[in-house]
């Protein structure tokens, strides 16, 4: 009787070893995927983030630009010298006034 017992508990530590190194497998496996899909993602933010820093180049060039023609118009504007611009009235003829004839 004690050596059927324990060739039966032998058996059911044989299973139970073997079940826990195939959970222990499918444990492995999921953190290595789920690391992949971290690395993939922070790939993916990578790309993203240099693609939104270089818009961003791209948009404060654009800035600088216009902002440079803004200053050049703005000094031979005539609406921006007229003298009615400063009248604390505002009347409808006071724009067309100061346009160029």
């Amino acid at each position: 009787a004690y050596v059927f017992q324990s060739h039966e508990e032998d058996d059911r530590k044989v299973r139970r070893r073997e079940k826990n190194r195939v959970a222990a497998q499918r444990s492995r496996k999921k953190q290595t995927q789920k690391a992949d899909k971290l690395h993939e993602e922070y790939e993916s933010l990578e790309q993203e983030n240099t693609s939104l820093k270089r818009e961003i180049g791209k948009l404060t060039d654009e800035m600088k630009h216009l902002s440079e023609v803004l200053k050049d118009h703005e000094k031979i504007c005539p609406l921006l010298h007229c003298t009615m611009n400063f009248v604390t009235i505002p009347r409808p003829d006071a724009l067309t006034s100061c346009l160029p004839r």
